[in-house]
């Protein structure tokens, strides 16, 4: 049967036929409607999808961006602390802000010591001169006097010293937004990035050497996003994270003081750990290292007395030689002292002479 046989047929019949392709036509249309809404909401379902992703890694992005403090590494087992000391920061690069820049490198970098756990940080210069001029205010009598009165000559020294000088601050941080937009929906950030340069000393309280010096540059990163810091202690610097203050400078200045921190670090393992003995009774040997300075119970430390060879043109220290007279152990500790007992040479400990660790 050929073509046109059949569509004389479908004339011959359009009234038995219609209704059905009436009923088809409005059956197609109906699935195109309804294809075209499971495609709009499959588009839909891809973007929101696409958008948590990106809020994801913008998320996980600042995440990592926070967790310098992190990177410190953590002091080992029977890690033996340092006294230590922040100076202010000169600002030798001139940089003028909404907070002191000085000021901030050394409240930042204070912190951070303390925090690590590497070091037993005593009160910056300020805090120290409060402390001295209280003393001196209650040694002049003008005070009731009591077991809790300040005393002269009870302030813990500093073994080692961090001085610093900040060269170069470089700003570029726009009052305009930048941010992520996608779809409609925006993820906003500050713009520009800054960097500080400085220069790190690590100083012998005693002799007045350097020990160790290095050059930092702290970056802001090139995420450009908003930071802020909480409180006053920066010198001035306020606000919190998302809110007006927006100061990649401060970022930079972070990003400095923990590099710096690490380098710190890194020197102690070239720097002799030493105490005294201060007494020797009834077999017990008490030496003037205890919890606070790292001191763990079983540990065991060289005794002996230390001849200091001087140069006789300049007086000054140029290295000192360790007679061994016995070895102790750590029996029991205190905050500042620890009890000892002898494991060789007990008759031959003696108050005064220098204690080393047994790998000296």
């Amino acid at each position: 049967m050929d073509l046109r046989r059949i569509a004389g047929l479908f004339n011959e019949n359009l009234w038995k036929y219609g209704p059905i392709c009436q009923i088809c036509s409005r059956f197609m249309s109906k699935s195109d409607r309804l294809l075209e809404d499971m495609k709009k909401k499959e588009e839909e379902k891809m973007k929101r999808s696409m958008l948590a992703g990106l809020c994801l890694g913008v998320a996980v992005f600042l995440q990592v961006s926070w967790l310098a403090a992190e990177t410190i590494p953590a002091p080992p087992s029977g890690n033996l602390r340092y006294s230590i000391t922040v100076t202010k920061f000169a600002n030798e690069a001139g940089w003028q802000g909404k907070w002191s820049v000085g000021d901030g490198m050394q409240t930042a970098m204070t912190n951070l010591l303390h925090e690590s756990g590497w070091f037993i940080v005593l009160g910056d210069g300020e805090m120290r001169q409060a402390a001295m001029d209280e003393q001196d205010f209650a040694a002049s009598g003008r005070t009731t006097q009591g077991k809790k009165t300040s005393k002269i000559g009870r302030m813990t020294p500093a073994q080692l010293l961090v001085r610093g000088s900040i060269t170069h601050v470089q700003d570029d941080t726009g009052s305009g937004g930048g941010g992520l937009s996608f779809q409609g929906f925006s993820i906003g950030g500050s713009a520009g990035k800054a960097e500080m340069n400085v220069t790190i000393y690590l100083v012998d309280s005693e002799t007045g050497q350097v020990k160790a010096s290095t050059d930092v540059i702290g970056t802001s990163g090139k995420k450009g996003f908003t930071v802020g810091y909480h409180g006053g202690a920066l010198g001035g610097l306020g606000g919190d994270l998302g809110g007006q203050m927006k100061d990649n400078v401060g970022k930079a200045m972070e990003d400095a003081v923990g590099q710096a921190v690490i380098f710190l670090i890194q020197q102690l393992e070239g720097i002799p750990w030493e105490g005294s003995v201060v007494m020797v009774k009834d077999g017990k040997v008490i030496i003037n290292r205890g919890s606070r300075e790292g001191v763990s119970e079983g540990r065991q430390f060289k005794v002996g007395s230390v001849e200091e060879l001087v140069d006789p043109d300049t007086g000054e220290v140029l290295d000192s030689e360790m007679t061994q007279v016995g070895t102790i152990k750590v029996a029991k500790t205190k905050e500042k002292i620890s009890y000892c007992t002898p494991i060789s040479g007990a008759e031959g400990i003696q108050k005064g002479m220098t204690v080393f660790t047994m790998d000296h």
